[in-house]
């Protein structure tokens, strides 16, 4: 058990002010006057927390969790080597394909997009899928915008399925101690209402507005992989030996790292190749925010905050309470900086609270354009192609979306508990 951290009364409204500015940047994603970014902003509050609270470099250090980055990590090598096997252009070429049967189409393309973004990092997934499929329907003189917001949503809903989906889930599972299976088969139902809901509002609310209007020029060709079948072959092996050792009692960061280590020992692809497609900014960006939410955890204004909450009558404890609050938190600081957070606040030793805290911080990011990585990166690379997906194009299908998501979650806690 670790010792409790000491911290000197006038130190405590220093890291206060530190935690409140760093979150508010967070939120507001950039410093005027300045070029920095979430991740450069959350850089800057850990190393004001290391500057002015006193503490050793030791200290500072082991508000990391570091298991949870070292699986991180290894899964964004995992996806690499199926990105650099061309196995994700191959893929969104054969959705794009299908393009004349649109209710078909999305529907492929929710499905497949929903079922690698469970497996595979969705922010990858979202990376690469968004052009191909972006140029696909403009070249059919199809609305792109529908399709790529749909793609955006089935990304978020489809990274809950699994603890490896995204980065909140896997600091969720590291931190709660969740089981692969029994998370799986908890989540299932949920998520396949989510997905299901998801389809039948965009379709319906979009159907007779497929028809391309405004004239749109790709601005910028995608970067692309040649397919490899023998690679990717072995890239899935690999996954899946990844995700049956997961039942196991082996620790889950040593499983990720071993597989990672087996696609950097490669002879056909280069070491900085497969590390060069790692996203360095968002591990340090989640290392950032360990220290930042460290620090104010330490302070013991978590607890009160959350004691104050509960007198009032909001206690996050309660699955109901938690999941709102989740879901609104995601869309107003990012769902990563409210799953660090939540974690510090609430007592996630009861499985169907860590269970409720995964999938709402996951449904709750379709809900705007800001509630996700995955929508800003869709958002960024559609701009790219000439497309422009306005805060209100997003919000139209997120938040029916959403809200009917986040309504399957609420009624299946009521029936499972």
């Amino acid at each position: 058990m670790n010792a409790p951290i000491l911290i000197h009364p006038s130190t405590t409204p220093v890291i206060l002010v530190i935690f409140a500015l760093t979150y508010l940047g967070f939120a507001i994603g950039r410093v005027p006057g300045l070029k920095l970014n979430r991740t450069g902003i959350v850089l800057l509050g850990a190393i004001a927390i290391a500057v002015f609270s006193g503490w050793s470099v030791t200290t500072i250090v082991g508000f990391i969790n570091w298991p949870t980055v070292l699986l991180l990590f290894g899964f964004f090598v995992i996806s690499a080597q199926l990105r650099l096997s061309g196995f994700f252009d191959q893929v969104a070429g054969r959705i794009s394909a299908g393009l004349g049967k649109p209710a078909r189409f999305l529907f492929t393309l929710m499905l497949a997009t929903a079922g690698l973004s469970a497996f595979l990092n969705h922010d990858i997934v979202c990376f690469v899928f968004t052009p191909v499929v972006a140029i696909a329907l403009v070249q059919r003189q199809l609305n792109p915008v529908p399709f790529l917001v749909a793609l955006a949503v089935a990304s978020n809903i489809g990274a809950a399925a699994t603890l490896v989906g995204n980065p909140q889930d896997m600091m969720i599972a590291q931190i709660a101690g969740l089981g692969f299976g029994h998370y799986a088969l908890w989540c299932i139902v949920p998520v396949l209402f989510a997905l299901g809901c998801a389809y039948a509002i965009i379709w319906l609310m979009c159907r007779h507005d497929l028809a391309l209007t405004i004239p749109v020029t790709a601005r910028v060709k995608p970067a692309s992989y040649e397919f490899n079948r023998a690679h990717t072959i072995k890239g899935f092996v690999v996954l899946a030996l990844v995700i049956a050792f997961f039942f196991s009692s082996v620790p889950k960061e040593i499983i990720a790292l071993t597989a990672a280590g087996i696609h950097l020992a490669s002879r056909k692809f280069d070491t900085e190749d497969l590390l060069g497609l790692v996203d360095w900014s968002i591990l340090i960006m989640f290392m950032g925010l360990f220290v930042v939410t460290g620090a104010f955890q330490a302070t013991g204004c978590g607890e009160q905050a959350v004691q104050w909450l509960a007198h009032a009558g909001l206690n996050l404890n309660s699955s109901s309470i938690l999941a709102v609050a989740t879901a609104m938190l995601s869309n107003l600081i990012g769902n990563s900086a409210t799953v660090l957070l939540m974690l510090k606040v609430v007592n996630v030793t009861h499985a169907t609270t860590a269970y409720v805290l995964a999938l709402a911080n996951s449904f709750g990011g379709s809900f705007t354009i800001l509630g996700s990585v995955a929508n800003i990166i869709v958002v960024q690379q559609a701009r790219e192609q000439g497309i422009t997906i306005t805060f209100r194009d997003f919000a139209r299908l997120g938040v029916p979306v959403t809200l009917a998501a986040m309504a399957g979650l609420l009624t299946w806690v009521a029936l499972m508990t």
